[in-house]
């Protein structure tokens, strides 16, 4: 698979299927009606504050086989249009550097993670909207050159509970949904329906739309440019459901935006108004081969960020237990 620009597959028409489109007015509206300002002590754990020790027993419970499935995308140090920012990785010891026997290998790593390259986690100190962070603070007074005085992913530390996949694809008959088709609220009630399954208080959400399906069999392309994801329209749904957590494949914004001057209007509800950190890039086609073999589409789901005081969110290789 090449990975050069030049030779990716051009993506829909801007704007196919991630409509309808809705004002700057009217997501306001949307912000508001889905906050939850103040209504937890340890604040910057957000919506992690909803995952109890009895979901955490719950969803131990919903283990069978034992089978394990990660979710990370491999290190990826190549550039490519999905990649511009690649990881680092290099030799720092060839067993040549401390005295011999036994001899020692070492590798440096390094990423700038943020981005459609590496599967991780957004902090709630990761977003803000018009200035503020998640519970009201100031994003400027909150968030400097040292890192995040609120919010910060060493305040989220693990998470262990229930974990739902929305496998829309599947649930549609198709390999992938294409770049630019959104997810509605209504899709979810029917995957829910498809999948006998119904998300509920502390769950974390997983929606796959098929992208590193797709990736794999016509290459990479500018995710920035055309993705699937949710509309914002599905937001007060999940919402209502109290979710502790939201990742997917790719970003869960689909993209193009529909909400006029805002790039990811879908992160700045999960994460400014809710609270709701999310996991971004995970590779989700085991997964889904997994769900589908045992007839079930929930799982326990364990997220372990690094511990990174002040950090906005953290690389992370989430695992599924069935």
């Amino acid at each position: 698979m090449s990975s050069n620009p030049a030779d990716a597959p051009a993506p829909p028409p801007a704007g196919a299927g991630n409509g309808p489109a809705v004002s700057r007015r009217e997501f306001d509206a949307l912000f508001e009606t889905v906050r939850t300002w103040g209504r937890w002590a340890h604040a910057g754990r957000g919506a992690w504050n909803r995952v109890t020790t009895d979901h955490v027993r719950r969803a131990a419970a919903l283990v069978r086989s034992g089978t394990v499935v990660p979710m990370a995308r491999p290190w990826d140090t190549a550039p490519g249009p999905d990649n511009n920012k690649p990881a680092l990785h290099y030799m720092s010891d060839l067993g040549d550097v401390e005295p011999p026997e036994p001899s020692t290998h070492k590798d440096f790593i390094g990423v700038d993670y943020h981005g459609k390259g590496v599967s991780h986690l957004d902090a709630p100190a990761h977003v803000a909207y018009r200035g503020q962070l998640y519970d009201g603070g100031t994003a400027r007074e909150l968030v400097g050159a040292g890192g995040a005085r609120f919010g910060d992913v060493s305040a989220l530390g693990p998470l262990v509970t229930r974990g739902v996949l929305l496998d829309l694809p599947a649930v549609a008959g198709n390999t992938w949904l294409e770049p630019g088709q959104a997810v509605h609220a209504a899709d979810v009630l029917a995957a829910e329906t498809a999948l006998d399954v119904k998300i509920g208080e502390g769950d974390a959400v997983l929606l796959r739309v098929g992208r590193f399906r797709r990736r794999q069999e016509l290459g990479a392309w500018d995710l920035d440019a055309a993705s699937a994801g949710f509309h914002v329209d599905a937001m007060p749904l999940l919402a209502e459901r109290g979710i502790a957590l939201l990742g997917g494949d790719g970003d869960s914004d689909v993209r193009p935006s529909p909400v006029e001057g805002l790039h990811s209007p879908v992160h700045a509800l999960a994460v400014a108004a809710m609270g709701v950190p999310l996991l971004d890039n995970l590779d989700l086609e085991a997964l889904s081969a997994a769900c589908a073999g045992t007839g079930r589409h929930e799982f326990l789901l364990v997220v372990a960020p690094l511990n990174i005081p002040g950090g906005t969110g953290s690389p992370v290789n989430p695992v599924a237990v069935l």
